[in-house]
């Protein structure tokens, strides 16, 4: 059998097992050290715009944290994009508040502005309050409308707390994913841009958000001889040795990421002219630069490369059936996320929509696109899928 293909296999630059050595020499392989702090300033220096970055142990905790420190409890309610994986809403429940759900558009596939101010008006209506926070996702890397999304958030003076867990790189307007709301989530799992092995970072405006976001993930506890505690706390800082992997990745983020691009390219070339299969392509708006230069608005890091399939065009294939013939023939392809607000956990939760995700959801799949595939491994994944809708 040919060798497998996978999905978004981690891929190391050859560095990480130097920084992993270095923290057992010096016998720091616990949460915090050298290598966390380092590891936070490169993030730092890479996204820009000033922030502040804490490293902790999952982007799950990022966005825990981040609601907290927005003040986010019991009986709030909170806008979450519906098209995305169930990471970014859950822990608006783990609060005791609410998520509300809202679709997505059909050229961004991320949160629609303009459903996200009509579910605000309503939800001011139905609850007498208008919601606390909003948490718009950069699905599959790609950058939702942050222009538009901010504008709806000052109108309604709502903070955002943005899930840039799959867009590390991106760039929306010349400006990073993860650097336009209050807060931002990043993700550094086995299969995100670079990883830890696990592991994720809350991106702050200040210094003293930033401050109190490691205060809360260090069990809370306050500064004094003893253990005293005013405030629940959590156990969701990075471990040193994890943090040694994220250095080395840095130094190779760059080039991860432009072969990913490069993958997504091939995928568009490849699949030219075949019927009822369609590259997920990000839209070609335009805007000029400082210096009068037209770039692209939207510069996505193509973490995953997207298809819809219509089995109208394919013989009948559908995208699950795709992913099963892959699968047979060794190559991994997965389903796109599941709308939350289809979810039975949340199917009682409020939802403003048309329908656009549950469109998305039926007809797609995701394609291998680790920084460490060859170009004839893509050849061999566009092959199979020919061979099997067009036979």
């Amino acid at each position: 059998m040919l060798q497998k293909i996978y999905l978004s296999l981690a891929q190391m630059g050859g560095k990480e097992q130097s920084f992993i050595q270095e923290a057992f020499d010096t016998n720091w392989v616990v949460p915090l050290g050298p290598n966390v702090n380092d590891f936070e300033k490169d993030l730092s220096n890479y996204i820009g715009q000033n922030r502040y970055v804490v490293a902790l142990s999952a982007g799950t905790a990022a966005v825990h944290l981040g609601l907290l420190l927005l003040g986010v409890g019991a009986g709030d309610e909170v806008i979450c994009q519906s098209f995305t994986f169930a990471a970014s809403a859950n822990p608006v429940t783990y609060l005791g508040a609410t998520p509300v759900f809202v679709d997505s558009e059909s050229d961004t596939w991320n949160i629609s502005p303009q459903l996200l101010e009509k579910a605000i008006v309503d939800r001011k209506v139905v609850t007498g309050k208008y919601p606390k926070a909003i948490i718009p996702v950069h699905l599959y890397g790609s950058p939702a409308k942050m222009d538009e999304i901010m504008v709806v958030a000052a109108k309604y003076q709502i903070p955002v707390l943005e899930d840039a867990a799959e867009a590390l790189g991106s760039e929306y307007h010349g400006q990073k994913c993860g650097t336009f709301g209050e807060f931002a989530c990043l993700s550094f799992n086995g299969n995100k841009i670079i990883t830890t092995s696990g592991g994720g970072a809350l991106v702050c405006r200040t210094e003293e958000e930033a401050k109190r976001t490691k205060f809360y993930a260090t069990q809370a506890r306050e500064d004094r001889p003893y253990y005293h505690h005013e405030h629940i706390g959590y156990n969701y800082r990075m471990s040193n040795i994890c943090a040694g992997i994220g250095r080395g990745q840095m130094l190779v983020l760059p080039e991860f990421i432009e072969r990913r691009r490069a993958i997504h390219e091939l995928y568009q070339k490849l699949f030219e002219g075949v019927k009822g299969v369609t590259v997920k392509n990000a839209p070609e708006d335009t805007y000029i630069d400082k210096d009068g230069y037209e770039k692209p608005l939207f510069r996505p890091n193509y973490w995953l490369t997207c298809i819809s399939v219509d089995p109208v065009q394919t013989n009948g294939k559908t995208a699950d059936d795709i992913r099963i013939y892959l699968d047979i023939q060794n190559i991994e392809s997965r389903l796109f996320w599941k709308p939350m607000h289809l979810q039975p956990v949340y199917a009682k939760n409020p939802f403003y929509g048309d329908g656009a995700s549950e469109r998305i959801f039926n007809t797609g799949l995701c394609l291998p696109s680790g920084a460490g595939l060859k170009d004839e491994d893509i050849e061999r994944v566009v092959d199979e899928i020919k061979r099997f809708v067009i036979g």
